[in-house]
């Protein structure tokens, strides 16, 4: 289902959106953050240098330090500011900001937060000051919690919203990926068509695929035409030539080789004019009870070549005959052509199989199934590669499944399914 596929194009976008939306939270928060940080710093020192410099008039006029601030000497102070004072000292008067003011912030987390004050009252006296952070880093944590919370609620909106924002993408997508898949599967007059007034990608898109479909239908149109065309035309002097064939001595050599050619030639012909009929869609099954082991025992025995057939569990099965028996013949044809003995044609309810024992069909007519003057491998032998196509039509026709395989000792398989399992649409 592709609402709950993660990998789908709805949740990859609200993934990208929930990722800026988290980068420009980031940033936002910690430049706020950071922003924070140094006032609540600045609002400390300032504070701190506010009772610094208070305590320092009331120590210079009655020459005691208020009751909440320290006097240390120097080896009393905390170094970092026992080093900044001495910084002071070594000049002739203290930076102009500060007046001899030395501040540090002391913070060992998650409990710890001081800022510290300190000046020079005599020789190795010091007023010490120490105000309490704790408040200012409470606040810190609260808004970064605040904005937090408010990146994962604005998230719950986000994400949804753009799952659903991508649906009207997402129909004509879908519908351009179930045209493509009726393309391949032979509905050439398949369209994805206009997508109202959008004009955007997939809309280019659409249109690029649509003529791309009406290029390939007029393609296949010609190529059928032309097949069928150069049949016909070929049928007529042909049938001159097996006639005059005919005439020739039956006792020679040269004649019987010509004769036999011919033959070869007539069984491309008459595949060529098969092939323009299934192409054009011309052909209908005429549908008879049939008890399919009889039918194919009779077929192999009409062929004459060295076949065995073996039927279990035959059954009566509604087809057409003619068709079947078109099948079987090339399929045990091209076992014998392009294979190797032993041949076994075997029966199973209503399944036909066919089998051989050399080697086997090669990867690409497994991966693509038979091609138009192909036969795949060199060592299947040669031939015009029509006979399996010719199979692979009638059982279409017949509306059933053949397959092809190679088995695991050796050897093409080919399964004629006269009843496949039924497919949810």
């Amino acid at each position: 289902m592709d609402l709950l596929n993660p990998r789908a194009l709805r949740w990859k976008i609200a993934a990208l959106a929930a990722a800026a939306c988290c980068a420009v939270a980031a940033v936002v928060g910690f430049l706020v953050h950071d922003a924070t940080r140094e006032r609540g710093q600045r609002v400390g020192t300032e504070r701190t240098l506010t009772r610094l410099v208070a305590a320092e008039r009331e120590y210079d006029r009655t020459g005691r330090a208020p009751a909440d601030i320290d006097v240390r000497s120097r080896d009393e102070l905390p170094e970092p500011l026992a080093r900044e004072l001495a910084g002071f000292a070594e000049k002739e008067a203290g930076p102009p900001d500060t007046g001899g003011y030395a501040t540090w912030y002391d913070a060992d987390p998650p409990n710890w937060f001081w800022m510290w004050g300190a000046v020079a009252v005599a020789d190795d006296r010091f007023l010490v000051v120490r105000h309490d952070m704790s408040t200012e880093v409470r606040s810190l944590q609260l808004l970064d919690r605040s904005i937090v919370k408010s990146v994962l609620a604005a998230l719950l909106f986000v994400v949804p919203l753009a799952a659903l924002a991508t649906e009207p993408i997402n129909r004509r997508l879908r519908h351009g990926a179930r045209t493509a898949r009726r393309i391949a599967d032979g509905d050439l007059d398949a369209r994805i068509g206009p997508a109202g007034r959008a004009r955007d990608e997939v809309t280019e898109m659409a249109a690029a695929v649509d003529d791309m479909a009406a290029a390939l239908q007029r393609k296949l149109e010609n190529e059928r035409r032309f097949t069928a065309d150069v049949a016909h035309e070929l049928r007529t002097p042909l049938m001159g030539l097996v006639t005059a064939a005919g005439l020739l001595p039956e006792d020679d050599e040269a004649a019987g080789l010509v004769r036999d050619r011919l033959r070869a030639l007539n069984a491309l012909v008459e595949d060529l004019l098969e092939i323009s009929r299934l192409d054009a869609g011309a052909e209908r099954a005429r549908l008879d009870p049939v008890p399919l082991g009889e039918l194919v025992a009779d077929v192999v025995r009409r062929t004459g070549t060295d076949t065995r057939v073996g039927a279990a569990d035959t059954e009566v099965v509604e087809t057409d005959p003619r068709r079947v028996e078109r099948i079987v013949v090339n399929l045990v044809s091209n076992a014998h052509r392009h294979g190797a003995a032993p041949v076994d044609v075997t029966v199973t309810g209503a399944r036909i199989t066919v089998r051989d024992h050399g080697p086997g069909f090669p990867p690409d007519l497994l991966e693509r199934g038979p091609q138009r003057f192909r036969t795949g491998a060199g060592e299947r032998g040669r031939g015009h590669g029509l006979g399996l196509t010719v199979a692979q039509g009638q059982s279409e026709v017949l509306g059933a499944r053949l397959t092809f395989a190679n088995a695991p000792d050796g050897g093409a398989v080919a399964t004629l399914d006269l009843a496949p399992p039924s497919h949810p649409a």
